[in-house]
């Protein structure tokens, strides 16, 4: 797509370069972030597609347009897309049984008391579905929530023999073989109890390897990436690529950017890992990402081809929390989430605006989002025909309001 000026679609252009000096003075200039690069399109035309800032502060590499990030959750509705593309070919319902396909997830029991590996437990209410996953009301969790004694246990089994050291990187082991650790933990709750942000979806990778007979990256990029011309996006950055990889950096109570993982040949990204993390594992560029996005906002399609139904996507875009609940309202007050939970349910893959006042910022009922642990951000808004991207490199995610500054931003430079 080629950039056209912003007015042309209802955007005043002169507030989103102040949005850009915004952050530069408060962020770049006093030393919270490296660099901020931030996309915006409307009505099928990008507006605004700025980068500002370091990549790499170390080796002083500059953001570009191209610069690769990694994405971490918003891996999940990519995921998520995929698994619905084999809905659509009728090898599931979102009604079956996770242990249909996983046999691991048969008979699962549900956390009473006890601390690893010694539970004492409860057979759950009822199985965990595919939609459990989707939805993440199955009753597993993360580990870094660091709230319970199943969060511990997934510490421990996640960890490998780096023990409780890595809370986000990825574990030592395939998805068959994390599928099958994971299921020999007890669940947090009965399925459908409760809304927890948690592995579901690399579950969900794991069901699409055993649904296509394809490993999760072939199926991606046979599916995903090709059709939508993501052709930065993967699981790894190979080596002609290393030089506009963006380290990534930590917030830490006596450093503003402490390095996390470096953007060369030492950072574990530089290599195909065994796992592959539908939940959490890509990297991606602004413009791959905004591809994928414009495919949701388009209705399935992306040029000449079509990844999805219409239909499909407004499924997936519904609260499918039960009685139109919120996530806070439905189990999630306290535990760890990409985004604020009042105002916002839960769809297929997605953080789903329903009630505009309660997030207490801009923005439209049915607009969907979500974000990755390293501060990036997406939203969607069909309504106002929006999609707006961020990339930077900052963990933990949330740790300043650059999310929520960004949409008052964008929805504060409408002039139609």
């Amino acid at each position: 797509m080629n950039k056209i000026k912003s007015e042309r679609v209802g955007l005043d252009s002169n507030k989103l370069k102040s949005m850009d000096l915004f952050f530069k003075d408060k962020y770049l200039n006093t030393g919270k972030l490296a660099g901020i690069q931030t996309l915006i399109s409307r009505k099928g035309k990008i507006v605004h597609f700025n980068s500002i800032g370091k990549s790499d502060v170390e080796k002083s590499k500059n953001i570009k347009s191209d610069t690769i990030f990694r994405i971490y959750s918003m891996t999940k509705p990519i995921t998520s897309v995929a698994l619905m593309q084999l809905h659509e070919q009728g090898l599931f319902q979102l009604a079956d049984p996770v242990g249909k396909f996983l046999p691991e997830f048969k008979n699962s029991k549900v956390f009473l008391q006890g601390s690893f590996p010694n539970f004492l437990t409860t057979p759950a209410k009822r199985d965990m579905t595919v939609r459990d996953l989707l939805s993440h009301t199955s009753g597993l969790t993360y580990g870094f929530h660091y709230q319970t004694n199943i969060d511990h246990a997934y510490r421990k089994v996640w960890a490998g023999s780096k023990e409780e050291e890595s809370d986000f990187n990825m574990p030592p082991m395939d998805l068959k073989t994390f599928s099958e650790t994971i299921a020999k933990i007890p669940l947090e709750f009965s399925p459908g109890d409760r809304w927890n942000y948690s592995v579901s979806t690399d579950i969900c990778g794991r069901l699409i390897e055993v649904l296509s007979g394809l490993s999760l990256q072939e199926y991606f990029k046979k599916y995903i990436f090709k059709p939508l011309e993501m052709i930065d996006t993967d699981f790894y950055v190979p080596a002609n690529k290393l030089s506009r990889f963006a380290a990534c950096y930590e917030r830490t109570p006596k450093t503003y950017l402490k390095l996390n993982d470096s953007s060369d040949k030492s950072s574990s990204y530089s290599k195909m890992p065994l796992f592959q993390s539908g939940g959490g594992g890509l990297v991606s560029t602004s413009s791959d990402y905004h591809n994928f996005c414009f495919m949701l906002l388009n209705g399935g399609k992306f040029k000449n081809n079509r990844i999805l139904s219409r239909k499909t996507i407004e499924l997936m875009t519904l609260n499918h929390l039960p009685e139109n609940k919120d996530m806070i309202s439905f189990g999630s007050e306290g535990s760890f989430s990409e985004v604020r939970y009042k105002g916002v349910g839960f769809g297929l893959g997605f953080g789903v605006n329903i009630d505009v006042p309660e997030t207490q910022n801009s923005g439209s009922i049915g607009s969907f989002n979500w974000g990755g642990a390293a501060s990036t951000f997406f939203w969607i808004d069909p309504k106002e025909d929006l999609i707006c991207i961020m990339m930077t490199q900052l963990m933990p995610s949330g740790y300043y309001p650059i999310r929520v500054q960004m949409q008052s931003m964008v929805y504060g430079s409408f002039i139609d």
